[in-house]
């Protein structure tokens, strides 16, 4: 009788197995989220004049916000003016004093504020 149980007991999983790969299949059926592409901002991709104490560290030409930040950030970190211990206070070198409006050091979120007031659209 042991050998019967066993029987039925093999049967039994290898009907479940059957159902579940049939199952696998009919979740893979659904049709898939196409993913957009990201549009950027038109306001940041609009190209800004900066003046004169601005284009002595980034350049005089019209460019966008974005690129306008990135070239900030690259000096600043060229000329090593990021506070070593602190690194959201941005120290000021002759050339970035102007445009913070003659502060020595600035914390970074209030830098794109001043630098705000140096562009024109």
């Amino acid at each position: 009788m042991a050998k019967k149980a066993t029987k039925k007991k093999a049967a039994k999983k290898s009907a479940k197995k059957a159902v579940k790969p049939a199952k696998k299949a009919v979740k893979a059926a659904k049709p898939a989220k196409k993913k957009t592409a990201r549009k950027p901002n038109a306001a940041f991709m609009a190209p800004v004049t900066p003046d004169a104490a601005l284009a002595a560290v980034v350049g005089d030409k019209p460019l966008p916000r974005t690129e306008l930040t990135k070239k900030l950030w690259l000096y600043i970190k060229k000329n090593s003016l990021q506070d070593k211990k602190n690194k959201r206070v941005i120290n000021a070198d002759a050339a970035l004093k102007v445009v913070f409006g003659g502060k020595a050091s600035v914390n970074m979120f209030e830098m794109t504020k001043l630098v705000n007031k140096h562009v024109k659209k």
